[in-house]
């Protein structure tokens, strides 16, 4: 067609090279506004924007569970509004776990600053949106020296937002975590492996954080069901409240 119309071949080339410019960069500006009428894409965070070294003290393991209907009474705070105790919380030093082993209280802390009993900055965010109004920890070291466990109980404004942290935690937990307590009679090793829970338990969220002593992982001899349930003993305190409004018969 071009040679029809009487342009010379160098002529028919230098028109070739335009119009083929000119579709590319008409095609790079339509790719660009269908990115943008896209929008943005911004990955799922799986962890917090804290950076997490290498000798960070959280678990690497993560279960969480939602609230029994027997917690049901304690859905909201506004009918559960006498705040926790540490005698409430800690009045059991110790907790059975077998007939040879007892997970025996070490360290104990209940306040009311939660953001400054956790870490992580989505973590501590989520914790205040939540209305946290205190936060106990009780640190124990097991009878044979062998296990560390710490509980962490977390009060609440309703259940909606027990339910929604624990949920959140599946991933959070990866960024940031409960702050251990400090006690020369248990610790958890750094960089070690740990595994957790997360209960909601109407609106309070436990928080159970088991490790061995050593910081390895656990073998087929280490029983750490029976660890977890003999540390959520520190949940005593919560059956009690729901007795109380409802009545012994429930």
């Amino acid at each position: 067609m071009l040679t029809d119309i009487g342009l010379r071949p160098e002529q028919q080339k230098l028109i070739v090279i335009i119009v083929t410019v000119i579709g590319v960069l008409a095609a790079g500006v339509g790719l660009v506004m269908v990115v943008t009428s896209i929008g943005e894409y911004a990955p799922e965070r799986q962890a917090d924007t804290t950076v997490v070294g290498p000798d960070a003290a959280l678990p690497q393991v993560f279960r969480g569970w939602s609230s029994p209907k027997l917690f049901d009474p304690l859905t909201e705070r506004t009918k559960d509004g006498k705040a926790l105790t540490e005698k409430e919380v800690f009045g059991q030093s110790e907790f059975v776990v077998s007939k040879k082993l007892k997970l025996k209280l070490v360290a104990k802390k209940l306040e009311t600053d939660c953001a400054g009993a956790v870490w992580g900055q989505r973590l501590v965010e989520q914790v205040s949106d939540a209305g946290c109004t205190q936060v106990a920890r009780g640190l124990y070291a097991s009878s044979d020296g062998r296990y560390v466990g710490q509980y962490t109980l977390l009060n609440l404004k309703d259940g909606k937002s027990a339910s929604e942290l624990v949920e959140s935690l599946k991933t959070l937990h990866r960024g940031g975590w409960a702050r251990p307590l400090a006690s020369s009679k248990a610790t958890f090793p750094a960089g070690g492996y740990s595994e957790a829970g997360g209960y909601a338990l109407g609106h309070y969220v436990g928080l159970v954080w088991l490790g061995r002593a050593d910081g390895t992982e656990p073998t087929p001899k280490d029983d750490f069901v029976s660890l977890t349930l003999a540390l959520r003993g520190a949940e005593k305190a919560l059956y009690r409240r729901v007795v109380t409004i409802t009545g012994p018969s429930s």
